[in-house]
């Protein structure tokens, strides 16, 4: 009778220890989880710039349209047999489509006197991976890089003449794996491409007419576009002039 009272007293002393430990762990369960839930929510989430036509000018008056981490100001062109588009270590990524992958802007942009740049590398494929259309006044065209088996540059289109056709035709050995900086200028009457700072085209605008082809007639007013290859891009900036 004494061993069997020992025993129950064993069984609700221990008991009773197990029911205050677990009711401490629980206690302290939510306090733990809130401040992990702070500490994410300090390192996780950047502070994102301004982009567009609002956002604060740098040096040389360049005003950013990518923040380096989301595609804020710009949408996915539905090309239809476009592949997917991300943002990977501050660059977005078009990935290999069937056909073109792109995006374009959303936002206000200015039709003449401006200048537009950015940094383009080919990933993966052998046709263009920065075709950067643009406006000009009341029309458009596009700048390929990379056009026609891997390196073709010119403007498309021209007087309905695209970029394999017309006076702006010529080639640009591209690397894949290589950033190439591309630039464009619209001037009232002129403009001018350039690769790595150096003039590769200069077209008068007031005898011509200027199109774009139907594979990017979604990039108007303002995109970029890859066409059956992987490019990455970043630091994509314009300033007027």
């Amino acid at each position: 009778m004494n061993l069997s009272s020992n025993v129950y007293r064993f069984v609700i002393i221990a008991g009773t220890i197990m029911v205050i430990a677990l009711v401490a762990v629980m206690i302290r369960m939510p306090v733990r989880l809130d401040r992990e839930r702070e500490g994410e929510t300090v390192t996780e989430v950047p502070e994102l710039d301004v982009v567009g036509p609002m956002a604060e000018p740098g040096a040389g008056g360049w005003k950013p349209l990518f923040n380096g981490h989301t595609l804020d100001g710009w949408r996915i062109a539905n090309f239809g047999p476009q592949g997917p588009v991300h943002v990977r270590d501050s660059s977005i990524i078009l990935n290999f489509g069937d056909g073109a992958t792109g995006i374009t802007w959303e936002g206000e942009f200015p039709v003449v006197n401006y200048e537009i740049s950015l940094e383009a590398m080919r990933i993966g494929g052998n046709d263009f991976f920065c075709a950067l259309t643009f406006p000009v006044n009341d029309e458009h065209c596009t700048m390929i890089n990379g056009g026609w088996g891997g390196a073709l540059v010119g403007i498309s289109s021209i007087d309905g003449m695209d970029a394999s056709e017309n006076f702006t035709r010529t080639r640009h050995i591209f690397e894949n794996g290589q950033w190439y900086n591309i630039r464009v200028r619209v001037e009232q009457d002129l403009i001018l491409c350039f690769i790595d700072n150096n003039e590769v085209i200069r077209v008068p605008t007031g005898p011509h007419s200027f199109s774009v082809r139907s594979e990017v007639g979604l990039s108007r007013p303002l995109g970029i576009a890859s066409w059956h290859t992987t490019a990455a891009l970043r630091n994509i900036r314009f300033r007027e002039l």
